[in-house]
Formats: C-alpha cells, sequence, structure tokens
C-alpha cells in the first residue's frame, strides 16, 4: 500500500513518501525534486510540470499556471474579476464555478479549476508510482489554511476526479509542524509546560503563520493568522514594475503591451530576486531579443530592492501580531521561530521576523519540503501499512461558524455561533430542536471582514419529515453537525426520538443508539444549553483530539432523568438497579429513533454524475496523451533512424554496402526525411512503425555485415586460445606429467579429436569468410564460433580437469596419527559433523519472518 504526501502549491508542487526508512521526497522525470503547477494543452496531448513551464512563452494562450486561488470561486468573484486581465490565458465562466478556455484537440475547450488540478495531480500520482513502482490511490493533500468551506469542497473534487482517495486536507503550517515536532525528542512531557513553537510560511502567493504547542507524542494548534494576497510574486511584481518603467525610458519599450515579453521579464526577475537572496552586490538583468528585436539590460541591487519593497515588508507584522493576539502569549513565552516557504530567504523577510519576535529565527526544516513531508507523516499516521510513533494533531478552525434558523409559530428567527475562532478540529456537535414540521438551517461564516471570501454562507440543511409525537406535542429534533477531518463543515445526521408502548410479553425496553442515549450523555462538553424560543442547542462533543469532558449541564442531566421518568420499568446503562418490582399495571415504553431525511444545499457542490463525468474524461485525456505519446515516439524514432545511418553511410558502414545499394539507400533515406516533415507530419503511430521497418529492410543488412566484422574476429581469437590451451595439455599428458596421470589415454584422445576438429573447421571457415567482399553478407557468424567453442568445452573441459582419485588411509594407520598429533600438542580440528551439530544450534534469522512479528513496516523516524 502506497503512502503519498502531496504540497500543492500556487507556484511549485513536491512530492513525499512514506518508506521503511523513513519520509523520502522523490524528483520527477527530469531528476527534480520541484514540479512546477503549471498544465499546458497542445494540439494533441498535454504537458505537465516542467514540460509545461517550457511552454509558458511559445504557448502563452494555452498554458495554465497560477490557477489554485481560483478553487471554490465564481466567475463574478472579485478575486477572479481582479486577476482577469492579468493573465495571458482566458477564463470563462462555469457552473458552478471559474474555468480556463484553451485549445485542446485542435478545438476550444473549456475546463474548470477541479479539472487543471486534477490534470496536475495525475502528473504527480504518475511521479509517484514510477518512484514506488506500485499503484498510488491513498494521499494527504496540503492546502492554505485559510480555505474555507467551498475551496476545500473543490480540492477534494479534483482529488476524486484524478482517481486519489484523500484521507485528508491538510493545512500548510499543521503539516510543517508535524513535519517539525515529530522528529524532536526533546520535546517537555504532557504534564509539563508545553514548548511553544511559532511557525511562519510565506509562500509564492500567500503568507500563512501558526502557534504551536509540543508536548512529547502530542501537537496542538493554538492558533493561525494569515495575508492571503501576500507572497513571493508581490515582490516579483515590484521588481517586473521598476524594470517596465526604466525600459520605457531607456529603450521606449511597453512591455506590458506584449504578453510573452511580460511573461519573460516576470521570469528573470524571479531568478534576480533569487540571486540578491545570497549576494548584495550590483547583478545584472540580460535578455536577448526581448522586444522588437532588442536586447535589454539592467541591475539591481539588495539594497535598493529593499526600498522598492518598504510597503510590502510591512506587511510582514499583521500576521506575526495578530496570532500573538489571539493566544494572548508573550513574546518570552515563544520557544522558537521556524520559517519555511521559498520567500522567507528573503533577508529582509527573515530580519522582519526575527525582530518582531525578538530572537533569531529556526530554518531546521526544509523550507520547500517540509509540508509534503508534512502530509507524508500524516498518511502514514492513516495507513494500515505504516507503523508510526503516537503523535496526536489537533488543527484550529480559522473561522467562526454559525447556524441560524427561521421561526415556527410565535418563536422568533434566531442564530447561534456553533464553533469558534481557533476551535478544535475535527470536532463534532449535537443539537436539539423542538419542532413538528420539517424545518431548515442556514450555516455561516460569522465574522465576514475576517473572511477572505466573498460569500460567508456555507449552506442550507432541510430536514424533512418532521412530525409531532403522537400527543400532540412537538417532537425533539437532534441534529449533529461537525468540523470533519477536511476542515469542512457539514450536517451529519437529523432523528427524532419516539416513546412506543411495549407489549407486557415483550422484553424489557432497549434505548436504540441515538445522539443521546444516556451512554453518550457522558460526552457532553462543557457548554452549557442555550434556549431560544422553544428550540434547545446542547452541544456534544466525541473525538479523538478534544479536551477532557466536563460533567454534564444541570439541564442536561435534568433531561437525562427526564427519560428516566418516561421510561418506567426500563434499565438503561446509567440507571441504578432497584431491587423492587416492576409495576405490572404500568404500561412498558421504550424509544425509537428515527433518521431524518436531511437535504443539503451547499454554496459549491458537485453533482455525483457531473463528477463521474469528469473522472470519465480526465481518463480518457489520459489514454490520449499516452497515444500521442507512443505515436511522438514512433516518430522520432524513424527522424532518429534516417539522421544515424546517414552518417554512418559514409562513415563506419561505407565498406559494407555496395556502391549501388548506397545511392539507393541514401535516396530512400532523404524521401523518407522530406515526407516526414510534409505529408508525414501529422500520421498515426503505424505509419510511422511501417517507415521504420521499410528503412530497415535495407539497412539491418548493412548494419548486420558491420556488426560481424566486429565480433567474428574476437570470436575467432577466443576459439583459437582455447585451442591451443587444450593442445598445450596434451602435450604435458604425453610427456607423462604426474598432474595428468590419472587421466586415462581413451580420454585424451577424445580431446586430441575434438581439437583436430574444430582446429579443421576455424581453419577452412577463415579461409571462406576471407574470399568474401565486405558488402557481401557473411557466411561466417560469430554466434557459430561461439556455438563451436562451447561445444569444445563440453567434451575437453570435464576430461582436463578431472581430479585425482582421493587415497584412503587404513584405520590403524589414522588412528596412530592422531595420537601423534595429541602428543605434539597440535589441536585437533573438528569434525565436519561436530560443526554442523553447533551451526544447526544457531536459527536463520536473515531476511526471514518468526512466529508474532508484525507484517506492518516499521518506519524509522530518527
Amino acid at each position: 500500500m502506497s503512502v503519498v504526501g502531496f504540497d500543492i502549491g500556487f507556484q511549485n508542487c513536491y512530492i513525499a513518501v512514506a518508506r521503511a526508512g523513513g519520509i523520502e521526497t522523490i524528483a520527477n522525470e527530469f531528476s527534480d525534486r520541484c514540479t512546477p503547477a503549471v498544465v499546458s494543452f497542445g494540439s494533441k496531448n498535454r504537458a505537465t510540470g516542467i514540460a509545461a513551464k517550457n511552454q509558458l512563452i511559445t504557448n502563452a494562450k494555452n498554458t495554465i499556471l497560477n490557477f489554485k486561488r481560483f478553487h471554490g470561486r465564481a466567475f463574478s468573484d472579485p478575486v477572479v474579476q481582479n486577476l482577469k486581465n492579468k493573465l495571458a490565458y482566458d477564463l470563462v465562466p462555469m457552473e458552478p464555478g471559474v474555468g480556463v478556455k484553451v485549445m485542446y484537440m485542435d478545438k476550444e475547450q473549456h475546463f474548470n479549476v477541479e479539472q487543471i488540478t486534477a490534470m496536475l495531480l495525475t502528473k504527480l500520482k504518475e511521479t509517484a508510482e514510477t518512484n514506488l513502482k506500485k499503484p498510488v490511490c491513498d494521499c494527504v493533500i496540503s492546502v492554505p489554511a485559510f480555505f474555507t468551506n467551498a475551496e476545500r469542497s473543490s480540492v477534494l473534487n479534483a482529488a476524486y476526479i484524478a482517481g486519489l482517495n484523500c484521507l485528508r486536507l491538510m493545512n500548510d503550517t499543521t503539516a510543517a509542524s508535524l513535519a517539525y515536532g515529530i522528529y524532536k525528542p526533546d520535546l517537555p512531557v504532557p504534564e509539563e509546560k508545553p514548548k511553544i513553537v511559532v511557525f511562519a510560511d510565506m509562500g509564492h502567493s500567500a503568507f500563512q503563520v501558526c502557534v504551536c504547542a509540543f508536548n512529547k507524542g502530542t501537537l496542538k494548534v493554538l492558533a493561525t493568522a494569515f495575508d492571503p494576497q501576500f507572497g513571493g510574486q508581490d515582490f516579483d511584481k515590484v521588481l517586473v514594475e521598476y524594470f517596465c518603467t526604466e525600459f520605457q525610458k531607456r529603450y521606449n519599450l511597453n512591455v506590458k503591451s506584449k504578453i510573452r515579453a511580460l511573461l519573460r521579464l516576470y521570469q528573470e526577475c524571479e531568478k534576480l530576486k533569487k540571486l540578491m537572496s545570497a549576494n548584495s552586490m550590483d547583478i545584472p538583468l540580460n535578455i536577448e531579443c526581448f522586444m522588437n528585436d532588442l536586447d535589454v539590460t539592467g541591475k539591481m541591487n539588495r539594497t535598493h530592492f529593499e526600498e522598492l519593497s518598504a510597503h510590502l515588508l510591512q506587511r510582514v507584522e499583521g500576521p506575526l501580531q495578530s496570532v500573538m493576539e489571539q493566544t494572548h502569549l508573550k513574546l518570552g513565552d515563544i520557544n522558537a521561530v521556524e520559517i519555511i516557504g521559498g520567500s522567507t530567504r528573503i533577508p529582509a523577510v527573515k530580519e522582519r521576523i526575527a525582530n518582531f519576535f525578538e530572537k533569531a529565527v529556526s530554518t531546521t526544516l526544509n523550507a520547500d519540503e517540509a509540508v509534503a513531508r508534512g502530509c507524508a507523516l500524516q498518511c502514514a499516521m492513516l495507513s494500515p501499512a505504516f507503523k508510526v510513533r503516537e503523535f496526536s494533531i489537533t488543527d484550529v478552525l480559522p473561522f467562526p461558524i454559525s447556524l441560524k434558523w427561521i421561526a415556527e409559530g410565535d418563536e422568533l428567527e434566531g442564530s447561534h455561533e456553533v464553533f469558534s475562532r481557533n476551535h478544535p478540529v475535527p470536532f463534532s456537535k449535537a443539537l436539539t430542536f423542538s419542532r413538528e414540521n420539517p424545518f431548515e438551517l442556514e450555516a455561516f461564516y460569522s465574522n465576514p471582514q475576517t473572511l477572505p471570501y466573498p460569500e460567508v454562507k456555507i449552506g442550507q440543511f432541510i430536514i424533512r419529515d418532521v412530525l409531532p409525537q403522537t400527543n400532540g406535542e412537538k417532537s425533539k429534533v437532534k441534529v449533529n453537525i461537525c468540523v470533519n477531518i477536511h476542515g469542512i463543515f457539514s450536517l451529519s445526521t437529523a432523528s427524532i426520538t419516539e416513546k412506543v408502548q411495549v407489549e407486557e410479553n415483550e422484553a424489557a425496553m432497549e434505548i436504540e443508539s441515538g445522539p443521546y442515549t444516556p451512554d453518550t450523555v457522558e460526552n457532553i462538553k462543557n457548554k452549557t444549553p442555550i434556549d431560544i424560543g422553544t428550540t434547545e442547542i446542547q452541544p456534544q462533543v466525541q473525538l479523538d483530539h478534544q479536551e477532557s469532558p466536563q460533567s454534564p449541564s444541570p439541564e442536561m442531566e435534568q433531561e437525562e432523568n427526564q427519560v428516566g421518568n418516561a421510561e418506567t420499568n426500563c434499565k438503561s446503562n446509567t440507571e441504578k438497579k432497584t431491587d423492587q418490582p416492576p409495576d405490572p399495571k404500568k404500561p412498558k415504553i421504550k424509544l425509537k429513533t428515527i433518521n431524518l431525511p436531511v437535504e443539503a444545499k451547499l454554496v459549491w457542490q458537485f453533482g455525483k454524475d457531473l463528477l463521474d463525468m469528469y473522472f470519465e474524461k480526465e481518463g480518457d485525456m489520459i489514454m490520449q496523451d499516452k497515444l500521442e505519446k507512443e505515436r511522438s515516439h514512433a516518430k522520432n524514432a524513424v527522424e532518429e533512424y534516417i539522421y544515424d545511418f546517414r552518417e554512418k553511410l559514409c562513415g563506419p558502414f561505407e565498406k559494407f554496402v555496395s556502391t549501388k545499394d548506397q545511392k539507393l539507400f541514401s535516396t530512400l533515406l532523404s524521401e523518407t526525411e522530406n515526407w516526414l516533415y510534409e505529408d508525414g507530419e501529422d500520421q498515426s503511430k503505424q505509419v510511422y512503425v511501417d517507415k521504420l521497418s521499410e528503412l530497415k529492410k535495407l539497412g539491418t543488412p548493412v548494419q548486420h555485415r558491420y556488426l560481424e566484422n566486429e565480433k567474428r574476429p574476437k570470436a575467432f581469437d577466443e576459439l583459437r586460445q582455447r585451442l591451443q590451451y587444450y593442445a598445450k595439455l596434451m602435450g604435458e599428458s604425453r610427456n607423462n606429467i604426474e598432474e595428468y596421470n590419472h587421466i586415462d589415454v581413451s580420454e585424451m584422445a577424445k580431446v586430441e579429436k575434438a581439437v583436430n576438429e574444430t582446429m579443421e573447421w576455424m581453419t577452412k571457415a577463415m579461409e571462406t569468410q576471407a574470399k568474401l567482399n565486405f558488402d557481401q553478407d557473411p557466411i561466417i557468424h560469430a554466434s557459430e564460433i561461439k556455438e563451436k567453442q562451447k561445444e569444445l568445452d563440453t567434451i575437453c573441459n570435464p576430461i582436463v580437469t578431472k581430479s585425482k582419485p582421493n587415497i584412503e588411509i587404513p584405520k590403524e594407520e589414522n588412528h596412530l596419527n592422531r595420537k601423534t598429533n595429541s602428543k605434539n600438542g597440535r589441536r585437533r580440528e573438528p569434525m565436519e559433523n561436530e560443526c554442523l551439530a553447533k551451526h544447526s544450534e544457531i536459527p536463520s534469522q536473515n531476511g526471514h519472518c518468526h512466529p508474532g512479528e508484525s507484517l506492518t513496516t516499521n518506519m524509522d523516524l530518527d
């Protein structure tokens, strides 16, 4: 089972995998661990990653980048409208969000942002599968901490389209915190004061900060803050604006009028920014054939750059101040400040962070790969295939969420904040409403001012089939709401409890499982119920990562008691057993829980049929890419064969082809080359395969003659050496050398016969081959010579290597020799059986599993 973490950034992506030895960041087909978040469309196929980025200038209209910000947003969104005119490609409205317009398969097509992200995920998935050599399905994907319900749902949809099972959407800073804390051996024990660490992450397009508390085996996020519109690209824009003005003055060039020139300038300014992070001297900027065949030059140094970026550097302190205010911590409470993200390498940014916290920043983590590694660690924890040391993670909700409902009867319309800011997640609560008709709940973000998203509404939830009790009273509808592991709010279930009379011959009442059975009352959190009209809201929590529950509130205890009174003669898990017999006159009552249908109308919602259609379409495009890749390889094989053989025909192959055939072959090569760039420019794979076969009909014999001419002399030399070896042994045998006296004369005669026959064959073969020209097909092949040598060795080698027979020593003489050795003080060597007996006592443990061993992989985190 594969364990993979994907860090999908605004500009770049990283992949981390879990192995038995720990976490490893893997490289793509270009041996680069960084894969650009770019997708490009061609006439027949798609390109992703580095291949797509290489087309950014030449195929600007069909190359999509910086699309992550469009997740979960409508075309009318202010962010989309602001970026629309700054992009080289065209945006179009799509249901339910925004899409891109490209030329693909020689026609205009529209793809929404989920499909574009799915294409990128497909590429990352293929890279992981190539590295792991097995299929990839389960994964953990990183998202910015400020992503809302709609944006997170959009990313999950993209993962589904790509054929991935996302086990968790993990906040960037939380993933980095996990990668930091799980490797720390010196964390305080749970009873001690936690270690407080601030993580500052400035990437290409956003700045995120979180404060975490670490204890041994525990990570708890205390607060998060962010500036979603502030990142490395803003520093790039400063340089671009400066050089646009500079080139306008010096060269009279309007750079912004040509999108290709502007994209080239962005690329060069990004390189310049990175160079200035390591050098304080003047750094030149040179671009050849920039516009109108003009070469442009410029220069910049770090001091000047910081002056131009002064207004941006002031924004660094905003999120830092925010997390300190949320946590009510003092600067002295902070134990360490970790910086990640490529833009934190800018010296001025690093200095601002250090000055704010009045301590040096730490770079323990890999600034680029920490998030991907944290995602892979989380995936390993969630996977049954890996055994990772226990480490609990508690994240927080960045935005408060409230519920509101329409009044029933004389009630007033009400609302209530169900999840506050920095509330622990994942988390669930149970709410109770007194209703006699179907009703509707609306979830929304409570504080629009802090929300980096124009729509505060999350969705509407309609609870149907609500009816009054048989006695005419309102039913108590219990609604379960939660923020799940992905950070997405949802209303999971709704139910009502009915009182049902039981016949006398039936068993004692059984309380069916429901939100408020006596077993679950103990799990109620510390918030007191809120009475709003006739609506009761009573939070309930039951999760792995939560504070210790306090005792139930008096209201909840009263409700529990009321349930007990209504259940006369009934026993539950929390009731005390009494010795009094039940009253046979009173009817037996049991509670029956009925689940109610809930209709969800979310602001951002994809239908199952639409997602399945996109999934199938992605599969078709993957197949088309594969076919196009095979077609391209077949075409390249023809082109490569033409250039390779044309060069060799006038070189090493020249004497192995006749003048007539050489002229004919050269003509065919030229004709095929012309066809390749004219009518054969866009043909099917089979056409190129046939063309290559046609060329090889003439080329293969020539190549075969050349190779045989290279191999044959070497094969004859090896055979000659074997013959000389055996001839030498025969001579020594005739001279009665003691080493060969044990070999029978008839056996040596076989050797002599085989040597003479092979010598005769070799002499004849060499004479016959020597009579042929180089441009004629050889009669004797190197494979035949090697086969002849093999036959010779088969006959001769067993004879000449026959060992001498062993001479047995009489037992009495052998016994005397042993005594003599003992008297002389020599140590007796152990017998073979004794050695075997000793070795048999040692169990073989090399690479074998033993009874009781676990089959899960232990991952080395040290």
